[in-house]
């Protein structure tokens, strides 16, 4: 892709960023809370998510649909859960395991908006230690195809390419989205990657 078409495609990415935060922010809290049961529904009952023993969970800030919720019942289930650890001083991020809710007070909110800082402790790295079946991605927009645009920090488009190169492979990529969130196309490029499934309200 040659710069102009470049510097194009980030501007149509930042356009669709402040309209989906416009929305997201008109959002009522009893809203947010609806449409996060209804997808949580979906998500516990989703065949891969069911037969899927590794998953990575991204923490949910007050703008996305929460995951505390389903975070309890991958843990509840005997299920192996990480969370992203994410290296402020570059665009890696790594999934560390989460080993109960009461490793949570230990995990302090970044300023991104899909992002936590996970203590420096030693826990067991995702890919060093035997991959992931599925990974449960944030978004701040998603279309039907699997689309998505981020934050902008890059951090799971490099994580998941590092995925592709794993010799467990890449897991099965799902977001999670509010219908708020849902857009009729989503602009990408080739470092972009597509989800496997979107879940949300109206599907």
């Amino acid at each position: 892709m040659n710069s102009a078409a470049s510097t194009a495609l980030r501007a149509a990415k930042e356009a669709l960023r402040v309209e989906v935060k416009k929305k997201l922010l008109s959002m009522s809290k009893d809203e947010k809370i609806r449409q996060t049961k209804l997808i949580t529904e979906k998500l516990l009952n989703y065949e891969r998510f069911k037969n899927s023993h590794r998953i990575s969970l991204y923490l949910s800030t007050e703008h996305e649909v929460q995951t505390h919720g389903i975070l309890e019942q991958i843990l509840n289930m005997g299920k192996e859960c990480f969370v992203p650890k994410y290296d402020p001083n570059s665009q890696h991020m790594y999934m560390v395991k989460l080993h109960s809710t009461d490793d949570l007070p230990k995990l302090s909110l970044m300023n991104w908006s899909n992002g936590q800082k996970v203590e420096d402790s030693i826990r067991d790295d995702a890919l060093v230690a035997g991959g992931l079946d599925l990974m449960v991605i944030p978004g701040l927009a998603f279309d039907k195809r699997g689309g998505r645009i981020g934050t902008g920090q890059g951090y799971y488009d490099v994580y998941i390419d590092q995925c592709l190169h794993d010799p467990h492979g890449r897991p099965y990529l799902i977001g999670l989205a509010f219908q708020e969130q849902i857009l009729h196309s989503i602009p990408m490029d080739e470092h972009d990657f597509v989800a496997d499934d979107i879940l949300y309200p109206d599907k």
